[in-house]
């Protein structure tokens, strides 16, 4: 038994918006729509198809424009993390002030440095971390030289000579193959808030040495770089000594942190002491 259905379809039944239609194969038995609760229909005559609208499905997100949206948003947060860094890393250097007043000096020294005992100058500093950065202070003997002026160095000129042999003196090497270049970067001087002449040295010292020494044949002994360094000294006279406030600090660091070290050299004092 079958009922005859008149000629509206189940889609006017729907509202008007976008639709999609497909053909879904029914069996032969008479189907009810109960879900049609209108007066004039009661039942669906039987088919082999029915043709039905549904909304359209959810589309999904294309794979270009999901790999778009991954890589922005990993941009942005290695941004963001960058600049984070970056403001790390400009926050102003906490300075302490160091105070010698048996022997006539002071200077300003950023706060996170250690002072190490037993190193040979008057006082020595350096940075925990970058064990190649240091402050020193080395004062002349009042009994073997009496100094009445930083001029009595000659010019800046030939203070910066005498200054840079010192330090070559120093490192003086006895291992075979080891060998030094060095250049004086800057000489100058200025006149300090007090009023008193210092003298101020920039040189750079690069050491080279053979990773095998002892070898016989020229092509086994490889010349490295073991060390670049930027030593900067500020030169000053009172007491009748010459008092000179020694920085030594990696090249590489140097252009980090060049500021701060500057800072440390133009805060550099020698003050008269009570007889």
């Amino acid at each position: 038994m079958a009922i005859t259905l008149g000629p509206l379809s189940p889609t006017s039944l729907l509202p008007s918006r976008l639709t999609t239609s497909f053909k879904i194969p029914l069996s032969s038995s008479t189907i009810s729509w109960g879900l049609l609760h209108h007066s004039s229909f009661h039942s669906l005559h039987s088919s082999r198809f029915c043709s039905c609208s549904v909304s359209p499905t959810p589309q999904t997100v294309p794979r270009r424009k999901a790999m778009f949206l991954t890589l922005s948003s990993y941009v942005i947060s290695k941004v963001a993390l960058r600049g984070m860094a970056e403001a790390q890393a400009q926050q102003s250097v906490v300075f302490r002030e160091y105070v010698d007043t048996f022997d006539g000096y002071s200077f300003k020294y950023p706060g996170n440095w250690i002072q190490v005992r037993g190193s040979g100058a008057d006082v020595f500093f350096r940075d925990p971390y970058v064990l190649d950065e240091n402050i020193s202070v080395e004062l002349s003997s009042p009994s073997s030289s009496r100094y009445k002026s930083v001029e009595d160095l000659g010019p800046p000129e030939e203070a910066g000579k005498k200054v840079l042999k010192r330090y070559l003196t120093e490192f003086m090497s006895t291992r075979l193959g080891v060998r030094r270049e060095s250049n004086i970067l800057s000489t100058s001087s200025r006149v300090a808030d007090d009023g008193k002449l210092h003298y101020e040295v920039e040189v750079n010292i690069k050491s080279y040495a053979n990773n095998n020494e002892l070898a016989v044949i020229p092509q086994d002994r490889v010349v490295r770089l073991e060390w670049d360094r930027r030593y900067l000294s500020v030169l000053g006279v009172e007491n009748d000594q010459l008092y000179e406030l020694r920085l030594q600090t990696p090249e590489n660091v140097f252009l980090q942190e060049e500021s701060d070290l500057r800072r440390v050299m133009e805060s550099f004092r020698v003050n008269k002491v009570a007889a």
